[in-house]
C-alpha cells in the first residue's frame, strides 16, 4: 500500500466516523431501541439482515408510507431501498391494505385454495407466458424447488450458477470465483456442503465458459437472473440470453431465471421484456406487496417431464405430501389476496411508466455530476432500478466488480445519505423507484447526491 493510499484510507475512515456520530447524534430513540434489541435478539433486531446498515446502528421505524420512512426518532427519508425489494409496491399501498384487511377478517390460511387463487393464476400466465404455477412463501424457496425439480427430471446433480449471484438461501447459489477459485462468498460459513458435487461456478457474460461446464453432462440446471443485481448491477452482454438458451437446450440442462429483483423492468419483467424463454420462470418480494410470498412457473414442456414423473391427478394411489419442496403456508389466502391487489391495481403498465420515467431522470442527474465533476464512476439503471458505483464502466461479471469495487467509499455514502433524509439498498450503492415515488424524491437525491460529491471532492478522497 503506497502511501497515498493509505492517506486516503485513513480520510475515509475519519469521514466516516464523522458520520457515524451525526447518526447517532441525530438517532438517539434509534440507538436506544438497538442497545434493547441486542439483549433479545441474536443479531440485534428480528432479522440479522437489519444490522446492516452504515450509521452503526438501524433506524427504528414508526411509519412508512408509499415512498417514505419515518422513524422513532421523528427523521423523514425518502426511501430507495424499499425493502430490497420487498416493498417495491411502495409502503402500504391502499390496494393491499384494503384486500389483506379484508381477507384477515375470512381466514388467512387454510391449506385449501381461493377465487383469488384463480385469478391470480390466470394472470401471471398473462404478465409472464403460459405456464403452471406453484405459490410458495419467499423466492428462496421458490428457487430451492425450481431445482429439485430440474434435478427430477434430468435425473443430474449439479446446478450452474454465475460469480456473484444471490438467489436467496439456495446453498449452491453460495459460491463465487475469487482470485481465480471457487469459494464461499460474501463471509457466509461452510455449511457441509460438498460444493464440488453440486455446484458449478462461472463469470456473467461468458458464453464460452457456460458451455465448457455443460459439457461435462452433470448440471441438472442453469440458475440466473436476467441481469445481475445483488454484486453490482451488471448488465447483459448482448447476444447472452439466446447463447445461454441454446446451450442449455443442447446439453438438457434447464434454464431457470430468477425475476426476483428485475421484476421492476415492465409487468412481466425482464423475461417478458425481452422475451426470454425459461423453462421455469422464479420471482418474489414484490409480488404480494410486502406479505411473504414467491412464486414459479413451469413452462408446458417441463410440467409434462415432471408429471411422468408425478402425476398432476392420481385417484388410486394417494401422493406424496409434500414431493420436498413447498409449505403449509405457503398459497395462503392471505398472500393470495395480497397478490391480486398487486397485481391489479398496483404493479400496472401505467405504474411502471411512471416507475421507469422517474429512474430515467434520477441516472440522468447522477450521470450529469459525474460527468461536469469528471469522476471515474458511472450510473446504470435498467427498468426502475438504478445503481451508481465507483468505477468507470458499468462491469461485465463478478471479476471486474471485485476488482473495482471501493467498499468504504460506499460505507461513506450509505452513513451520508441517512443523515440527509435517503435509504438506500445498505449492501451496495443501488436504488429502485415504485408507484409512490414523485419528482420531488427524485430531485431530492440528486440535491444530496451534489452534496455527497462535495464532501468526497474537498476531502480529497476522489
Amino acid at each position: 500500500m503506497t502511501v497515498a493510499t493509505e492517506a486516503r484510507a485513513a480520510t475515509l475512515d475519519r469521514l466516516i466516523n464523522d458520520e457515524q456520530a451525526r447518526f447517532l447524534r441525530l438517532h438517539p430513540r434509534s440507538a436506544a431501541a438497538w442497545r434493547e434489541g441486542r439483549r433479545h435478539f441474536l443479531y440485534g433486531a428480528p432479522s440479522h439482515w437489519m444490522r446492516r446498515w452504515a450509521g452503526g446502528f438501524p433506524i427504528c421505524v414508526d411509519t412508512a408510507l408509499g415512498a417514505h420512512v419515518r422513524d422513532i426518532d421523528g427523521c423523514d427519508y425518502v426511501d430507495f431501498c424499499l425493502g430490497d425489494t420487498g416493498a417495491m409496491c411502495g409502503h402500504a399501498p391502499d390496494a393491499v391494505t384494503r384486500a389483506v384487511t379484508r381477507q384477515i377478517e375470512r381466514g388467512a390460511t387454510m391449506m385449501l385454495p381461493t377465487e383469488n387463487s384463480l385469478w391470480v393464476g390466470a394472470e401471471l400466465s398473462r404478465r409472464f407466458g403460459p405456464r403452471y404455477w406453484t405459490l410458495t412463501t419467499s423466492a428462496t424457496d421458490a428457487n430451492r424447488a425450481a431445482i429439485r425439480i430440474a434435478r427430477m427430471i434430468t435425473g443430474k446433480s449439479k446446478v450452474l450458477v454465475f460469480s456473484g449471484c444471490y438467489h436467496g438461501g439456495v446453498d449452491e447459489a453460495h459460491v463465487e470465483i475469487r482470485d481465480g477459485r471457487i469459494g464461499l462468498r460474501n463471509m457466509i460459513h461452510p455449511n457441509a456442503v460438498n460444493y464440488d458435487a453440486v455446484t458449478n461456478v462461472v463469470e456473467f457474460n461468458d458464453v464460452a465458459a457456460v458451455e465448457a461446464a455443460l459439457a461435462s453432462g452433470d448440471v441438472a440446471c442453469v440458475l440466473t437472473e436476467p441481469i445481475m443485481t445483488n454484486f453490482g448491477m451488471i448488465p447483459v452482454a448482448d447476444g447472452f440470453h439466446q447463447s445461454l438458451r441454446d446451450a442449455t437446450r443442447r446439453a438438457g440442462t434447464v434454464l431457470i431465471i430468477d425475476e426476483t429483483h428485475t421484476l421492476s423492468c415492465g409487468p412481466g419483467g425482464y423475461t417478458a421484456l425481452h422475451g426470454l424463454e425459461p423453462d421455469i420462470l422464479v420471482a418474489g418480494k414484490a409480488i404480494a406487496g410486502g406479505i411473504p410470498a414467491g412464486i414459479f412457473g413451469l413452462d408446458y414442456a417441463t410440467a409434462e417431464r415432471l408429471w411422468r414423473i408425478v402425476p398432476p391427478v392420481n385417484p388410486r394411489q394417494r401422493q406424496s405430501a409434500h414431493l420436498g419442496f413447498g409449505g403449509t403456508l405457503a398459497g395462503g389466502a392471505l398472500a393470495v389476496a395480497a397478490m391480486r391487489a398487486v397485481l391489479q391495481e398496483v404493479l400496472t403498465a401505467p405504474a411502471y411508466v411512471s416507475m421507469i420515467a422517474h429512474a430515467e431522470r434520477l441516472a440522468a442527474r447522477a450521470r450529469d455530476v459525474i460527468g461536469r465533476k469528471g469522476l471515474p464512476w458511472h450510473a446504470t439503471q435498467i427498468g426502475a432500478r438504478i445503481e451508481i458505483m465507483f468505477m468507470p464502466n458499468a462491469p461485465r461479471n463478478g471479476a471486474d466488480v471485485i476488482a473495482g469495487r471501493q467498499p468504504d467509499l460506499e460505507t461513506l455514502m450509505h452513513a451520508f445519505y441517512m443523515n440527509e433524509g435517503i435509504l438506500i439498498t445498505p449492501f451496495h450503492g443501488m436504488l429502485l423507484t415504485c408507484p409512490a415515488t414523485s419528482l420531488a424524491d427524485v430531485d431530492r437525491h440528486g440535491d444530496v447526491f451534489e452534496r455527497f460529491v462535495g464532501l468526497v471532492e474537498d476531502a480529497g478522497v476522489i
